[in-house]
């Protein structure tokens, strides 16, 4: 386990690679908007 390995995040990071570890996108936040004049 380590910067050699596939399978972990950091083993992506140095090889540069993507997958279910590192998703290119972030995930993703959902942002409830106020309604105006709602008081």
């Amino acid at each position: 386990m380590g910067k050699g390995d596939k399978k972990t995040r950091r083993g992506k990071i140095v090889m540069g690679s993507y997958g279910k570890k590192r998703p290119k996108n972030g995930p993703k936040i959902n942002v409830k908007k106020e309604k105006e004049g709602a008081s």
